[in-house]
């Protein structure tokens, strides 16, 4: 039976839920299991950790804390304009995603405050700062050593 592990291309089913119990995503749902090469910073490092060593067919339920998911809450993304300093037909609300442009190109952030004078927005990830549950099953696993060239199979 197969094992994965570091350089495996993997597919697994998985959920994942916040420790209140609300779900933020699902491949099953989706009804196609997620690729990935094991160990290659694809994935976030908790979920690459719980995946390896696993066997084809095997569920597991792993808590990731968010230090091996999307990293603590940033003050530093959380910024604010001036509302002068905005186009003018801009009119976000409290909720809305927007794009701030930077050298490496946009990044999502969502508008947290407004008032006459100033717009807060944050660019965290949603889910900095939460420890993240997964239901995991190993679906396939083709072996870094049995693919040619990169070319596997799953």
């Amino acid at each position: 039976m197969s094992v994965a592990k570091k350089g495996d291309k993997v597919k697994v089913h998985y959920v994942g839920t916040l420790n209140d119990g609300s779900q933020f995503d699902s491949s099953v749902e989706r009804g196609e299991p997620i690729a990935f090469t094991l160990g290659a910073g694809q994935m976030i490092p908790g979920f690459d950790a719980a995946v390896d060593g696993m066997k084809v067919g095997e569920k597991k339920t792993v808590n990731i804390p968010s230090d091996q998911a999307y990293g603590p809450a940033r003050e530093d993304l959380i910024i604010e304009f001036k509302r002068s300093d905005i186009p003018a037909d801009m009119n976000p609300n409290v909720g809305d995603q927007i794009g701030l442009q930077s050298p490496q190109g946009p990044i999502p952030a969502t508008v947290v405050e407004l008032t006459e004078e100033i717009i807060k927005v944050d660019a965290n990830s949603p889910m900095a700062g939460k420890d993240l549950n997964f239901d995991i099953e190993l679906v396939e696993v083709c072996d870094a050593d049995s693919c040619e060239d990169g070319n596997c199979n799953c």
